[in-house]
């Protein structure tokens, strides 16, 4: 009788899209405090332990994807403004700006045009399918415009959609050790990398760390983005005179 009871009181909670919002919400501020918990453990990244708690609920409950995000869409919502605020500080860096912007330029078009070229070597070296490698060229640039992308050449989205996210967390994972290692100092450099590297989920976290890194990395990543969509037709064309893609 009581698990009668206990599974219709979940029936009607899973009805309500307030219930997948609030649980989002709690799992990521308990992923939040455990970050904090670590001294910002790289292994331990809000959007890491809170995806891995969100799909462990949505697997033992046995909930469609399409459920939660009816319920969650706002969060999703949410997306743009946020991106739109990253403006705010920058904006306050445009004297650095206006002094950098040619080393800035080269730097940026050297790393989309790396990002979708190394897409395209290591997956054909691994004998992925042309459907696999348009898939994962955008991988280093933001979401929406990567899944639009693959969509328009023929890739799998959903497959796009997992190779962005796994670049942003792996990034925002090795870029600490990475600067460390080759003795990187300077916040526009590692803002930079960061951006064009880890784009969106590398920028939250810089951002946490240092206002000028993650003014840096948010133009970054919003320029990878544009030459991201600019440069893949290019760089599709030369895979297939390689003969690499169909």
């Amino acid at each position: 009788m009581i698990k009668e009871d206990l599974f219709r009181i979940w029936m009607f909670l899973t009805d309500s899209p307030l219930l997948w919002l609030t649980l989002t919400l709690c799992v990521y501020l308990l992923s939040l405090y455990i970050y904090r918990r670590s001294h910002s453990n790289p292994l331990l990244l809000p959007v890491l332990t809170s995806l891995c708690g969100m799909v462990g609920i949505l697997v033992i409950t046995k909930t469609p994807y399409e459920t939660y995000f009816e319920g969650a869409q706002f969060i999703h919502f949410l997306i743009g403004p946020a991106t739109v605020a990253l403006a705010i500080p920058l904006y306050k860096q445009l004297p650095r700006l206006k002094e950098l912007w040619r080393p800035l330029s080269i730097t940026l078009v050297i790393g989309a045009l790396t990002g979708l070229i190394s897409s395209v070597l290591v997956t054909t070296w691994t004998g992925g399918s042309t459907e696999m490698i348009i898939s994962l060229m955008p991988k280093s640039s933001t979401m929406p415009i990567a899944m639009a992308m693959s969509d328009y050449f023929g890739g799998q989205p959903s497959l796009t959609a997992v190779s962005v996210a796994f670049t942003g967390i792996i990034g925002s994972v090795m870029a600490t050790p990475v600067f460390h290692l080759l003795r990187i100092e300077d916040p526009i450099v590692k803002g930079i990398a960061t951006g064009i590297s880890a784009h969106a989920i590398g920028t939250a976290r810089v951002i946490q760390i240092n206002e000028t890194m993650g003014a840096f990395s948010a133009l970054a990543m919003s320029v990878t983005g544009v030459l991201t969509a600019v440069f893949m037709p290019f760089v599709m064309q030369w895979a297939r005179v390689m003969g690499w893609i169909n």
